[in-house]
């Protein structure tokens, strides 16, 4: 008679067909790996598709609200809009200044090495300006076309037909010197000027608190910006909750 050993049924001879054991990481781990993940997809979204920015003055009022010392919009920006078009009159987009763009322009940064990392993260969620010379201005104009607002004009021409200007602020009585500018054109006179092929001519739509192209026709663009220093194409005021809503780009040419 064959004697099995006492505890053989109960010793299986392989351990084939048991799960592995299940090792957890520990948590000290995870969350580290947790934050670098997701700060490398909001910087790859802020790089390719699109990003968030604050509006710091009133040159775009009505449109965009922003001021020293309010809560400003903070509007998203598309950055994949003129991948395959490019931008048109009545169109607001944020760009980056030319050189003679900057003489106003201060880098607003803490010198503290920790501060300042804050401040550049807290730029990427609109919390922050960025530390760029990154504007927002309506386009009036594109490459070839013919910009002006001289004496008789009734408003911004372009090609010769005044523009649509419902959009603009329009304060009860405009602050301008008679003998250097007038109510309509909302500043000083200015043009004929014919914009450089691939450039464009920006305005604020706060015409009498804006320092736009008009106030730059001395540079080498007279005044226009280059199509390639735009950023992206303004879509959407996503705070605070009371102005949220899109920003409308309507066919300014009237003619």
């Amino acid at each position: 008679m064959t004697h099995q050993s006492a505890g053989a049924e109960d010793n299986p001879a392989s351990d084939e067909g048991q799960e592995p054991e299940e090792h957890s990481t520990p948590w000290y781990v995870e969350i580290p790996i947790i934050i670098v993940l997701a700060l490398l997809i909001s910087v790859g979204v802020q790089t390719f598709v699109g990003r968030v920015y604050l509006i710091p003055s009133e040159s775009m009022e009505p449109t965009l609200h922003g001021c020293a010392g309010c809560t400003g919009d903070r509007i998203w920006v598309d950055k994949l809009a003129y991948r395959f078009g490019d931008p048109e009159p009545g169109d607001v987009v944020v760009f980056n200044g030319p050189e003679s763009w900057e003489s106003a322009y201060q880098v607003q940064r803490s010198t503290n090495p920790v501060v300042n990392s804050l401040q550049t993260v807290g730029s990427w969620v609109g919390v922050v300006a960025p530390a760029e010379n990154a504007l927002v201005k309506r386009v009036i104009a594109t490459g070839g076309q013919t910009v002006q607002c001289l004496p008789g004009d009734p408003g911004v021409m372009v090609d010769g037909a005044p523009i649509d200007n419902s959009f603009i602020l329009q304060p009860p009585e405009y602050p301008v010197d008679p003998n250097a500018g007038s109510d309509a054109c909302g500043g000083p006179y200015f043009g004929p000027l014919t914009v450089p092929e691939n450039n464009l001519w920006m305005m604020g739509d706060n015409r009498t608190n804006s320092l736009d192209s008009r106030y730059h026709q001395g540079d080498e663009y007279q005044g226009s910006i280059p199509e390639s220093a735009v950023v992206g194409k303004v879509r959407w005021r996503i705070l605070p909750i009371s102005r949220i809503g899109g920003v409308d780009d309507p066919d300014i040419l009237t003619d």
